[in-house]
């Protein structure tokens, strides 16, 4: 497909996903949302929090992602993330809990070592909660399939 770009989003446990022929990929960088289109410049950032969409057409796959780095070339996309998980995936019960377990660590007061870590959690459980906000919000929009999806 001309004037595509292939996206590949690992994680440190698995390759999360993968789409050779996406139309656009945007990526929580570190300094802000990065656009990515075909023959993007080389470039290297940091990543945040944030949610990665990647766009192929009218379809569209969405990941919250949690630190790492994206490595972009002409052609393609290297997204190296901490952790990663499909907006699809988002358990909003576990994210409500891990909120509130995480709120209150921090309303407790903690030692140093282990308020960083419960502000992670704070930050995560915001981010997925978003996220799913944000899908539920959207109109139906098509989503792209990746060969591994059971669904």
């Amino acid at each position: 497909m001309a004037d595509t770009i292939h996206i590949e989003l690992v994680s440190q446990e698995k390759k999360v996903f993968e789409e050779k022929n996406a139309s656009m990929v945007l990526v929580p960088a570190e300094e802000g949302i990065m656009g990515i289109l075909p023959n993007h410049a080389p470039t290297i950032a940091a990543l945040g929090f944030g949610e990665l969409i990647v766009r192929k057409g009218n379809a569209e796959e969405r990941f919250a992602v949690f630190g790492g780095v994206v490595d972009v070339r002409p052609g393609k996309v290297v997204v190296l993330a901490e952790l990663a998980q499909s907006s699809y995936a988002i358990d909003i019960e576990a994210a409500e809990k891990a909120r509130a377990n995480a709120e209150k660590l921090l309303r407790e007061g903690l030692p140093p070592e282990a308020n960083r870590d419960a502000t992670l959690a704070l930050r995560r459980a915001n981010l997925e909660l978003q996220i799913s906000r944000n899908m539920r919000q959207r109109s139906p929009v098509l989503r792209i399939l990746d060969s591994d999806d059971p669904a």
